[in-house]
């Protein structure tokens, strides 16, 4: 029995592999669930799942909750992912809040089935430092990198056969707007992606693609592939998640329909692959026609600033992030223009002078400073 830690247990990651361990219980078995404030639904999770820890990491009202020993606080939630009883810890938690519980299991030598991309983008070096220092795994849940896991997994390749990747975008819910049109799309329109079912941040990022720029920075931590290697290339139908070119010429790619529960059922099990009758099975004639676009880069300003981010290195992508994370919740509550997220990450950024990022104290600096620079450009957007 393989026993899973999942931080971020009533998000759309964590429902998802919920259901996916539902479906496994001769294999999996929970061991604690952690949420941010959704306390009521944290407890009924525990209770469904005979999970005997639950952790309220915003340290809000406690439900009442027998059987279930339920902790609050950030601390208690870096306990959760270091659990003595975890094999294998889920982080699926949204933003930048999510590094110091990669950096807790990582130590602790877990397996890290990572979700929250945001922890390698604003905290790359450190979290490969826990990395080695705790001889742990880390494994991507995100499907793009995962399709280029598999693809290496699959073939045998290794980092050093590989001529670059190439991670797909759906283009999002604004693939066809005009830059004009761009102005004027509000949070409902923002939040109708075309392909997946994700949580309102991720959905808003994919929008932007500002999430395409956070994956190329995870992709070269994850990967050790330089930034030249790394590209990104529209694909409305969500298909192929990601192709690996070799030296030889060679290019591999992983398919199947839009679904998660698909890429979580692999970072769990990794390296072995567990029959499951869960994920939707893969029809080729019910897929239609592939097609693929370049990115626009002046549409979607968001891209080229996180990979010009990402290029600059230290911490300008925890910077990004920060200054992006800021934006999303203005544009979301009402206060900014879709326009304007690219705005205020854009001016967060020109105020920015990267320093080295090796140090947990150096990335929350960086992080902290970032939100404050955002709100105050954000003042001056709206």
């Amino acid at each position: 029995m393989i026993g899973v830690a999942i931080l971020g247990s009533t998000g759309s990651i964590g429902r998802s592999a919920l259901r996916v361990l539902e479906r496994h219980p001769d294999r999996f078995r929970i061991v604690a669930l952690a949420a941010h404030s959704r306390g009521e639904e944290l407890v009924a999770q525990a209770r469904a799942h005979g999970v005997r820890l639950a952790v309220l990491a915003n340290g809000g009202p406690v439900p009442d909750a027998p059987g279930v020993r339920v902790r609050t606080g950030p601390e208690a939630l870096l306990e959760a992912a270091a659990h003595p009883d975890a094999d294998v810890v889920l982080n699926a938690v949204v933003g930048a809040a999510g590094l110091e519980a990669t950096l807790a299991a990582l130590g602790a030598g877990k397996r890290l089935a990572l979700a929250n991309k945001e922890s390698l983008v604003a905290g790359g070096e450190l979290v490969q430092a826990a990395l080695r220092a705790g001889g742990g795994q880390l494994v991507p849940v995100d499907s793009e990198h995962s399709a280029i896991l598999q693809c290496l997994a699959g073939s045998g390749a290794r980092t050093a056969d590989v001529r670059r990747v190439v991670l797909t975008a759906s283009g999002g819910p604004f693939r066809a707007w005009s830059a004009e049109r761009l102005d004027g799309a509000e949070p409902r329109d923002a939040l109708k992606h075309p392909t997946w079912d994700m949580g309102a941040k991720i959905t808003v990022d994919s929008a932007t693609l500002a999430n395409k720029a956070l994956e190329v920075i995870e992709a070269h931590y994850l990967y050790g592939l330089d930034y030249d290697a790394i590209e990104a290339v529209v694909h409305p139908q969500s298909i192929i998640h990601s192709f690996v070119e070799l030296v030889d010429g060679s290019v591999l790619a992983q398919l199947g329909f839009p679904d998660m529960e698909l890429p979580i059922l692999y970072a769990l099990s990794h390296p072995e692959r567990v029959a499951d009758s869960g994920t939707r099975r893969f029809d080729p004639v019910a897929a239609g026609p592939l097609t693929f676009e370049a990115v626009d880069r002046e549409r979607f300003p968001a891209f080229a600033l996180g990979e010009a981010a990402g290029r600059a290195g230290g911490t300008a992508p925890a910077v990004y992030n920060a200054a992006n994370e800021v934006a999303v919740a203005a544009f979301l509550a009402g206060r900014l223009t879709f326009t304007g997220v690219a705005e205020v990450i854009r001016a967060t950024l020109d105020m920015h002078d990267p320093r080295a990022a090796d140090t947990l104290e150096s990335v929350l600096e960086a992080d902290g400073w970032a939100r404050g620079t955002a709100a105050d450009a954000l003042e001056k957007q709206c």
